[in-house]
Parts: structure tokens; C-alpha cells; sequence
């Protein structure tokens, strides 16, 4: 089985930083794509960065400037780099993996349980 598992996550101050891992652990052959995901409470899930296995990445408008993500393809793990934290950043985030290629189920996507980012005096 693939498990993704997120760590980094945690209480800090506003303009703060935060430096988010996530680890994709079992038999993979391949992935098309690794991101982060955001849920705030009473809010939809969202998309933060994404990143694809050739490094190209994408990221929403709210966070240009101030997150990066990044990839480590031999450790099957990605990163996401936060700075200048705002309250509003304050949400549960999801680590996915997309095409992710196992000889048990083919082609499939996987979500991590989430980390508990907090930014807050």
C-alpha cells in the first residue's frame, strides 16, 4: 500500500516560516505529480503548489512570492517552504500524490491525513 505522510506542520507567528515534508512511502514505480493542498475550517479545499515529476510547478495566486515547493523524485517526498505566514494561511494541509504507478492497483492518486498549520501571536 502507499501511505503519504506529513510532517513540518505546527504554531507559528505571523511572518514566520514553516517548512512543510511529505513522504510517499511504498512500492512506486512512478508519479506523474506531488502538491499541497489547504482546508480552513468552513472552507473548500484548495489548492497550494503542485510540482511535477520534470519540476515544473504551479501555485495559487494567494501564496506567489511566498511558498515553494519542491521535489526529492529518489526520496519520493516533496516540500513545501513557506515564508511570511499570514493568519489566514492557518489550515489543515494535504499532501497528494497523483498518477502514482504500484503493481497492485495501476494507476491511482493518494492523499496524506493532513498537518496542522497555525499562525498565530
Amino acid at each position: 500500500q502507499v501511505q503519504l505522510v506529513e510532517s513540518g506542520g505546527g504554531l507559528v507567528q505571523p511572518g514566520g516560516s514553516l517548512r512543510l515534508s511529505c513522504a510517499a512511502s511504498g512500492t512506486i514505480f512512478s508519479m506523474s505529480g506531488m502538491g499541497w493542498y489547504r482546508q480552513a475550517p468552513g472552507k473548500q479545499r484548495e489548492l497550494v503548489a503542485a510540482i511535477t515529476s520534470s519540476g515544473s510547478t504551479n501555485y495559487a495566486d494567494f501564496v506567489k512570492g511566498r511558498f515553494t515547493i519542491a521535489r526529492d523524485n529518489a526520496k519520493n517526498t516533496v516540500y513545501l517552504q513557506m515564508n511570511s505566514l499570514k493568519p489566514e494561511d492557518t489550515a489543515v494541509y494535504y499532501c497528494n500524490a497523483g498518477g502514482v504507478v504500484t503493481i497492485s492497483r495501476g494507476r491511482a492518486d493518494y492523499w496524506g491525513q493532513g498537518t496542522q498549520v497555525t499562525v498565530s501571536s
